[in-house]
């Protein structure tokens, strides 16, 4: 059931009991309270135990290939029942390079930003960030400038009200040197993300970053309160057939569900990501029920993004389609 439809029908709950009440005000205390009960009953059985987000990667063909203006995210965003707002830089980048990344460009961006979710009653929760310098590349003077690339990030997400950023941990293939590099990347932005009270999180998205379990110990080793994991239900390719082609195939996958409950215990979002469905409204790849259980059991109760990639329905239908899915598994969670 929708969110707005839920509450909706509520409403009329609330009403149907209150005219009881008016008819049978003779009736005795222990009748209303049953009936208040049920009411109670209703709401918790019935509430999904997150809140519900779009990742605005979910219309970026939208945006690139259709000229969508990537301010009207909020509105569609609203329009389609959604409660929070996961910006993608790069979905700026082409008034935003221009000028240099400027602070005054900057500074349109969030406030043009800003203006839009609080017109259309949303909360903006993150940006993911992409294209501003490898935070796991062996060269540290490399791995410095892409750490203070990502500063001007931070102070937008600040300015926005955002909770956190969402960084790629990009730059080796080796392991050892990946983890070594990865700590110390994230441990430079996440001081400075410190500061302005921003979350500095990694989400698996491929390559290294995808091995959970390798993922999950450089949080450890970073620790720091406000540097953590963004799991993704369906990014766990560490290898692939060929790297310049994604439709290639994936060599090595890590497992979804163990990934998941491992990047769980560090987790300050979560993305439901998405790419076909089944007659019957489920993910063909991905078991909604079993991740929203290990999400729970994980005592997560934050908002979940929507991020649908996938090409057979259009972004819209993909959009609503993985909607419905998570409002539909949550009601099989125990």
């Amino acid at each position: 059931m929708k969110r707005r439809v839920f509450v909706r029908n509520s409403a009329k709950v609330g009403i149907g009991f209150s005219l009881l009440g008016i008819y049978a005000c003779k009736e005795d205390k222990k009748s209303d309270k049953k009936e208040a009960d049920i009411e109670e009953n209703v709401v918790t059985t019935s509430t999904p135990f997150f809140k519900l987000s779009l990742a605005q990667w979910s219309i970026h063909n939208m945006i690139i290939n259709d000229g969508v203006d990537p301010y009207s995210f909020a509105e569609k965003a609203k329009q389609w029942g959604f409660e929070g707002l996961e910006y993608v830089s790069q979905l700026y980048n082409k008034e935003l390079e221009a000028a240099n990344f400027s602070n005054e460009a900057m500074q349109s961006f969030v406030d043009k930003c800003n203006a839009e979710a609080e017109k259309h009653g949303l909360k903006n929760l993150l940006i993911m960030i992409d294209g501003q310098g490898d935070l796991a590349t062996s060269d540290a003077n490399e791995r410095k400038k892409a750490v203070e690339n990502h500063f001007k990030w931070v102070d937008a997400a600040a300015s926005m009200g955002c909770h956190s950023i969402r960084v790629n941990l990009a730059g080796s293939s080796d392991p050892v040197e990946w983890k070594a590099n990865s700590i110390d990347g994230l441990a430079q932005l996440s001081t400075y993300a410190k500061t302005k009270n921003i979350n500095v999180l990694v989400e698996n998205h491929g390559g290294l970053s995808s091995n959970a379990a390798m993922l999950a110990d450089v949080m450890t080793q970073v620790n720091m309160s406000n540097c953590g994991t963004l799991p993704d239900f369906g990014n766990f390719c560490i290898r692939r057939n060929d790297p310049k082609d994604y439709t290639a195939g994936c060599a090595e996958n890590y497992d979804i569900y163990k990934g998941v409950k491992e990047l769980m215990v560090h987790a300050k979002a979560v993305s439901a990501k998405s790419h076909d469905f089944d007659a019957n409204g489920n993910e063909t790849e991905i078991d909604y029920a079993k991740m929203l259980q290990i999400v729970k059991d994980a005592g997560y109760t934050g908002y979940i993004g929507v991020e649908y990639e996938g090409r057979k329905l259009s972004e819209e239908e993909g959009i609503i389609a993985t909607r419905d899915l998570l409002l539909k598994a949550s009601k099989e969670v125990g």
